[in-house]
């Protein structure tokens, strides 16, 4: 595929190297230059600086043939446009935007963007559910594609306990997002230490599930 990934924060990085990983096509865009040209250092000539909120821009950089425009930026106006540019005036069928803030779900739904991501009530959905019958669930199937957000707990014989992140034998296409611990939240870093009892948010390609759940739940 040729994706086209808008906003260079951590969202953006990872999933753009994922996607470079996993031998898509993919071109970053970053409105600031200064910030675009530290993501060229780690991710090549895939990064792009310029404002995908206009037109031209998205036009220099082969919007017409991408097959997926993702909009992952910090303002949800700015998602907004893109999305729309993308649809209205290229033509572009599929798109996934970040919603930062829930209350502007109904907009973007209303305007036809394919798919979105919110985190906030992701994350709000997984403090209220208990899981009972399963070591891992799938929280939200991208559709039509093979990428899950995955919630594992992490059992006493798990070869990931007193682990650092840095350390642990992760799957290429995993992505942590958070640990739950107790009634905290924690942004998992290289230094973050894995407890008995916690439990991982991941992203994770499908094919790389069992892998994950070996890893953290401790079984085969």
């Amino acid at each position: 595929m040729y994706v086209i990934v808008v906003g260079g924060g951590k969202v953006g990085f990872h999933l753009t190297r994922t996607l470079m990983g996993e031998g898509h096509e993919v071109l970053l865009i970053e409105k600031n230059a200064e910030k675009a040209r530290k993501l060229s250092a780690s991710l090549g000539d895939v990064v792009r600086a310029g404002d995908a909120c206009e037109v031209r821009v998205l036009g220099a950089c082969g919007i017409r043939r991408a097959d997926v425009v993702v909009a992952v930026t910090g303002h949800d106006e700015d998602n907004l446009v893109v999305c729309q540019i993308a649809m209205k005036e290229f033509g572009v069928k599929r798109t996934i935007s970040r919603v930062n803030n829930p209350k502007n779900r109904t907009v973007f739904e209303r305007l036809g963007v394919t798919q979105l991501v919110d985190a906030t009530t992701l994350i709000y959905n997984l403090i209220e559910q208990r899981v009972i019958t399963d070591d891992v669930v799938p929280i939200a199937a991208l559709r039509e594609g093979d990428i899950e957000i995955v919630e594992i707990g992490i059992g006493q014989k798990s070869p990931a306990v007193k682990v650092a992140v840095q350390d642990l034998p992760l799957p290429k296409s995993c992505l942590l997002i958070a640990v739950l611990r107790g009634t905290e939240a924690v942004v998992p870093k290289g230094k973050t230490h894995l407890r008995n009892g916690d439990t991982v948010i991941a992203l994770v390609h499908r094919e790389d599930e069992h892998a994950l759940k070996k890893l953290f739940a401790g079984r085969n």
